[in-house]
């Protein structure tokens, strides 16, 4: 999409007070039309990331096969640290990624804190999903959207200058995910299943994930509105995610004496850790984009839809609700339904362009901060990234095929030692799942590809 009526070049504000001044009308009105247009294309990747996000926790299900959250969440890590190096590569290419990086050094170090938040909040999933099961342990840590939308409002302007409906939707919205998460909380203490003894701790664990999964989102706000791409954010994201882990299972599982590194009996399983890790990346990758074109408030409850396909795996493949009893499935599905409508009424509060102004203001806050090109920022977070300075390192190289090879061989390598755990599974609610991933990634990615060629 082609930037029209650019503003001249003042790649540094002067100051706050002569921002009106520098800019013009013109180009605030423009700024919330390139806003506004990519608001679609926002809203699926926020869904596309749900189907991703909500598949990608079916893996942690081996548990129950013995191996430790710690060493559950390192193979996970594992497995995206080989996606996040591969996917960038695929679609823009290491010259790209590092070039982008170049233009935005003041922002990696965010991008691997934002790793290592991460890691923690994963790690504590694999315990809320040990301890109260799949089915109640997705929307208890979705709450993260509450955590999001606070942080938005006070970091970034967002819904500041919003109309009464948006600011009701979202205020209605907030109250049926709190509202659902509690009787989802009591559903599960209440309910007599076989997580019942440890469901305490499970809610902790996930009320842990929620509020660090909430306040990861600040990294990922901070890069888009200075120009950043997601592809080359996750690139270093990853790093602080795999060093964490690896930290976590050397301090508190065992050290390198840990069963993880010697234990025969767990290396057909790490496959299949490895592909959640790589799963969950894709629906990663579409929340990144989600979050840059929607802001975090508007991002975070609509890519929560994978609460919904985290029932659909607990409930329809791997049979968590099949011995409760009916006012425990009501309660979950009820509570379920709540979370998902309140979700749905945060994210369909389209910004208006009062509230867009108040967006750019944050934009043009990062660029006065750290010297950015106004019109190279606005372009690249509206997705037309025009004449960003990146072009022409867009282009593949022989190393680029080397690392794709090298994650192709990491992959069959587990592959050929994997074995299918020994959990009870409908295979045919698991291959209708399977094309759910495979149509909400095509779609979304192509609409990704045509409107921004992934900018």
């Amino acid at each position: 999409m082609p930037f029209q009526n650019k503003v001249k070049k003042s790649p540094l504000i002067p100051s706050p007070h002569a921002t009106k001044r520098t800019l013009g009308l013109n180009s605030t009105k423009n700024a919330s039309a390139s806003f506004q247009s990519v608001h679609g294309l926002g809203v699926a990747c926020a869904l596309a990331a749900g189907v991703w996000l909500g598949g990608a926790e079916a893996p942690t299900k081996l548990v129950n096969s013995g191996l430790s959250p710690y060493a559950i969440s390192l193979c996970m890590v594992a497995g995206v640290f080989t996606a996040r190096w591969t996917v960038p590569t695929l679609l823009k290419g290491t010259r790209y990624v590092f070039a982008d990086l170049a233009q935005n050094r003041h922002l990696v170090l965010n991008a691997i804190l934002a790793g290592m938040l991460w890691a923690v909040a994963n790690t504590l999933t694999v315990f809320a999903i040990r301890d109260v099961g799949l089915t109640i342990a997705f929307p208890l840590w979705n709450t993260n959207s509450l955590v999001g939308i606070l942080w938005g409002w006070l970091l970034f302007g967002e819904l500041k200058g919003a109309s009464g409906k948006n600011v009701a939707k979202v205020v209605l919205g907030a109250l049926a995910i709190v509202g659902a998460a509690i009787m989802l909380g009591f559903s599960t203490i209440q309910g007599g299943g076989p997580h019942a003894s440890h469901a305490v701790g499970g809610i902790l664990a996930a009320a842990g994930a929620s509020l660090l999964w909430g306040t990861m989102y600040i990294p990922y706000r901070k890069a888009y509105i200075s120009g950043m791409n997601p592809l080359s954010f996750v690139t270093v994201f990853t790093i602080g995610e795999l060093v964490t882990c690896l930290a976590l299972v050397l301090a508190l599982d065992g050290g390198t004496k840990a069963a993880l590194f010697h234990s025969a009996q767990t290396k057909h399983l790490i496959f299949w850790l490895f592909l959640g890790g790589f799963v969950w990346v894709i629906g990663d990758l579409f929340q990144q984009f989600a979050t840059k074109y929607l802001g975090i408030g508007r991002a975070i409850p609509l890519s929560n839809t994978n609460q919904l396909w985290g029932l659909a795996w607990g409930a329809l493949v791997f049979g968590e609700l099949a011995h409760a009893d009916w006012t425990h499935r009501l309660l979950v599905v009820v509570g379920s339904l709540a979370m998902i409508l309140g979700a749905l009424a945060v994210s369909t509060a389209i910004a208006t362009e009062r509230e867009n102004a108040s967006t750019n203001q944050a934009l043009l806050r990062e660029c006065n901060r750290y010297g950015l090109d106004y019109d190279r920022v606005l372009q690249a977070y509206s997705g037309s990234g025009v004449g960003d300075g990146r072009d022409s390192s867009d282009r593949r190289s022989w190393w680029d095929y080397a690392i794709v090879a090298a994650a192709v061989g990491v992959f069959v390598y587990f592959g050929v030692n994997a074995k299918v755990p020994e959990l009870g599974l409908d295979f045919s609610w698991l291959a209708v799942l399977v094309v759910a991933l495979a149509a909400s990634a095509l779609l979304a990615g192509w609409g990704l590809w045509k409107a921004t060629r992934f900018s």
